[in-house]
């Protein structure tokens, strides 16, 4: 059992760790939006944006293997889950990040909370399409010039948030389980 005296020297750490995560949810989920936001009313309007929102022509090349590519997606990676619906992939997203703000109040370890808060802003900020559009915006095509192999699904810097922040988690838990065992 921990003594008071350690419990209460941790705490202002795990605060600030709390605050770092939220900081980086935030964060995510305003560049998320903003992205979004100048995508869809800037620089893709109004061709690209009414229904069926997949309209030949929403494809501005970039580099030779990137194009922004206007997207509505209506499930999760890979368009998965589509036939949910809006609100239960929502009400899913928020259950998880509710869920991981109970996680992140526990962290010790800044990459975790970084990491952490990065999921979080990347789910809320994919939630705010949903409740919005019905369906996740994603505009980012990355792909190989030259070959046959099919464009990677579209995606968003929410998405990116996210698989760099469940990326760092695992790499954390690696390390973590390499020290524990040394």
């Amino acid at each position: 059992m921990r003594s008071p005296a350690l419990v209460d020297s941790r705490a202002p750490a795990a605060s600030r760790l709390l605050w770092w995560g939220l900081g980086v949810a935030a964060g995510v989920f305003v560049l998320d939006q903003l992205t979004k936001w100048v995508i869809t009313d800037l620089v893709m309007a109004p061709a690209c944006v009414t229904p069926p929102f997949t309209q030949p022509g929403c494809v501005i090349p970039v580099l030779p293997f990137f194009n922004l590519t206007l997207v509505y997606n209506p499930g999760v990676t890979f368009g998965l889950g589509g036939g949910l619906g809006p609100l239960i992939l929502s009400g899913l997203a928020i259950a998880i990040s509710v869920g991981l703000v109970v996680w992140l109040r526990r962290v010790d370890s800044p990459l975790l909370a970084v990491a952490i808060g990065g999921i979080i802003g990347g789910a809320i900020g994919n939630v705010v399409d949903r409740l919005r559009f019905g369906a996740v915006v994603d505009f980012l095509d990355v792909y190989i010039p030259g070959s046959t192999l099919p464009h990677w699904p579209a995606f968003n810097i929410a998405d990116s948030a996210i698989v760099v922040s469940v990326a760092v988690i695992v790499v954390d838990g690696l390390i973590a389980g390499r020290r524990e065992t040394a």
